[in-house]
């Protein structure tokens, strides 16, 4: 959809970047988890609410369940994963509120911002291939166009894209972008539009979350490979991992409730669904990546092996650039990177939303781990998603 779509990018860009950060319920005991699922009706003596539709594994299902109910969303869907691959899933609830059809572990979820690490998956992928370095500037990659950029955007490289600190602006008009042109040409023009201005601070001095960095990132990769940011995805990332569901933008057939459906803060069902249920194509780099927990658990399980120094899609070296902080921030290549206890170490995390639908993902490489967590609902589905992640992990540490 192409309506607030500025509003809706800067939404989800806040949300993507400050998810792993503003809530850390992950870090909590045990203790944590059976409180809430006292308060939620399923202590000794409460009286249990109707069952929900539910799906997958039966543990799982059990976690989820009093998440579900105590956020009142349509459905919540979660899976935990490790370096083997995905171990177990589960969904709960249903594809639209106000219809019975209950969501199933083989839907497509919008993962919106989660699109970033693909994004530079697929860089370091043109890296290691001697198309790319991490400090190609972007002046040498256009010389085309360089002498329209503003004279302090001359040391840009595609490392400081991925790594928001080009300091350029977090959105365009991205509605009124869409209406001229091809996705690649509106790519091209978000570049020449951005790097035309005073940049906000220095390149390189400051974390400054940007999805128009994401999508100079995208036409950056078009240049030097003469094929759309779409294409190499889905030849560079997806079909190497068996990601054989994936796609971009809204899901579902327009009218349909053969996929969830996107709903609105408050649980409000989108006017509509299908491809056209999303932010514009030109933001693709930056965020519409969708596809079945399944093959985001396949992309997930790559990065676990990759980080644990085991074969993947990139070289070793590479993984551990994506998943090292820029400078003072917590910013690496795709990934917001933390420490946390219950990972024993080195945490990655990201969070994406297009404001109809919400994904969630944290990863353990040390304890060879994941685990995602999706809705049906935009950006006030955070704190379910959260709250998800951290009965997952708690659970699984009540196991070791």
């Amino acid at each position: 959809m192409t309506t607030d779509s500025v509003a809706r990018a800067r939404g989800a860009a806040f949300v993507a970047f400050m998810g792993g950060r503003i809530r850390q319920l992950t870090r909590g005991s045990l203790s944590v988890l059976a409180t809430l699922l006292v308060v939620t009706g399923f202590g000794c003596g409460a009286e249990k609410p109707p069952p929900t539709p539910t799906a997958g594994d039966p543990a799982l299902i059990a976690l989820l369940e009093p998440i579900h109910r105590e956020h009142d969303l349509p459905a919540l869907a979660a899976a935990l994963v490790s370096s083997a691959g995905l171990q177990v899933q589960a969904a709960v609830g249903v594809r639209k509120r106000g219809d019975k059809t209950p969501a199933s572990t083989n839907d497509l979820w919008h993962i919106g911002s989660n699109t970033k690490a693909m994004t530079a998956t697929l860089a370091g992928r043109l890296v290691e291939r001697g198309l790319l370095r991490w400090d190609t500037r972007v002046a040498e990659v256009f010389p085309d166009l360089a002498g329209d950029f503003h004279p302090d955007f001359q040391p840009l490289t595609l490392r400081h894209l991925l790594s928001h600190r080009a300091s350029v602006a977090a959105n365009l008009d991205w509605g009124r972008l869409a209406r001229t042109g091809t996705v690649s040409e509106q790519r091209l023009t978000a570049l020449r539009q951005g790097l035309a201005a005073r940049p906000v601070h220095p390149p390189g001095s400051r974390c400054l979350y940007s999805n128009l960095g994401y999508v100079m990132a995208g036409a950056v990769v078009e240049r030097v490979t003469g094929r759309t940011w779409e294409e190499l995805m889905r030849t560079e990332v997806f079909e190497p991992l068996g990601m054989t569901r994936a796609g971009f933008g809204g899901v579902g057939t327009p009218g349909e409730l053969d996929q969830p459906w996107g709903h609105r803060k408050g649980g409000r069902p989108a006017p509509a669904n299908g491809p056209e249920a999303d932010n514009p194509p030109v933001l693709g780099p930056a965020g519409t990546v969708h596809c079945p927990l399944a093959d985001w658990a396949r992309f997930v399980a790559d990065h676990l092996r990759g980080l644990r120094g085991q074969p993947g899609l990139l070289q070793p070296a590479t993984y551990r650039e994506l998943a090292t902080a820029v400078g003072d921030g917590e910013y690496g290549l795709g990934w917001v990177v933390t420490r946390r206890d219950w990972a024993g170490g080195p945490a990655l995390n990201h969070c994406g939303c297009n404001t109809l639908f919400f994904a969630n993902v944290w990863l353990a490489p040390e304890r060879d781990f994941a685990v995602l967590v999706v809705a049906n609902q935009g950006l006030d589905a955070f704190e379910a998603t959260d709250a998800a992640v951290a009965a997952v992990v708690r659970a699984r540490e009540a196991k070791r």
